[in-house]
């Protein structure tokens, strides 16, 4: 982090909290106790009203309130996500608010990201009965989701390691990303480029991620569209099928596969005498 951005968030740190302290500071930020003084007197010198009180911490004179700190487009990306994950795994009034909050923060953002993060809305999907598995899902590697998104966003070619079923050596993949969806687990879906088709990728089987400098060109396809075009290459019969509550989490998930129609609850039972 350079000497800008750590005194930006420096601020935030101030204006979110009553008191900061030095120590605390500089074990965040990865930087001296002394670092973390010299940053605080540069912005006494810019003029933010700090009063500081040996022992207890810094913090910013009552009243004083600092203009809005601008989201980076990873931020809003992470909270984005959260939004899709709040509209179905809390309920109705905290999934309103979620969205309330999404609506201030495009509302600050800078026309470009504003223009990103809607690009990137409509290539994330959360399904239903993801709020079962949603806490025994794998744990991704570090740095997965957030450079797919983004190469889905700016449509870059990616290269994956990745370790299909249970296999222990990964393949390499270059692929063409559309969108990611969760279910029990994190997909996405991409043009495999050595397969020649769309094929569906867990990300916690992917051991390797790079977003490469080469783009691809726009296509038409959607994670809806995949999914209709799986059920079309099967032959189909309409069916009713039945199915009880301990496993409607993994029907949810797999049914775009098999060519679902329609959910309806079961019909009550009547009973004679």
């Amino acid at each position: 982090m350079n000497r800008f951005d750590r005194i930006t968030a420096l601020l935030i740190q101030l204006q979110a909290k009553r008191v900061v302290k030095g120590p605390e500071l500089a074990q965040r930020y990865g930087v001296s106790l002394r670092t973390i003084y010299r940053d605080l007197r540069t912005l006494e010198e810019a003029g933010v009203p700090l009063s500081g009180e040996a022992g207890l911490g810094y913090s910013l004179a009552e009243g004083y309130r600092l203009p809005p700190v601008m989201f980076t487009r990873e931020e809003a990306t992470a909270l984005l996500t959260a939004e899709k994950l709040a509209a179905q795994l809390t309920d109705a009034h905290t999934a309103q608010l979620s969205q309330t909050a999404m609506d201030k923060l495009r509302a600050v953002l800078r026309r470009p990201d504003r223009d990103y993060v809607e690009t990137l809305s409509s290539r994330i999907r959360i399904f239903g009965g993801a709020r079962r598995s949603a806490a025994a899902a794998p744990a991704l590697a570090f740095g997965t989701q957030q450079p797919l998104l983004d190469a889905i966003a700016r449509q870059r070619v990616v290269r994956l390691e990745y370790r299909a079923g249970h296999q222990g050596t990964p393949s390499r993949r270059d692929v063409e990303p559309i969108g990611v969806y969760f279910g029990q687990h994190w997909h996405v879906v991409a043009f495999c480029r050595l397969r020649q088709e769309f094929r569906d990728f867990r990300l916690d089987r992917i051991a390797g991620l790079q977003v490469l400098d080469e783009a691809f060109e726009p296509r038409p396809d959607t994670l809806q569209s995949y999914w209709a075009s799986l059920a079309e290459e099967r032959q189909t019969q309409v069916a009713v099928v039945r199915f009880g509550p301990q496993v409607l989490g993994q029907v949810h998930e797999y049914k775009h596969y098999y060519g679902w129609k329609q959910d309806q609850a079961p019909m009550p039972t009547v009973g004679w005498k």
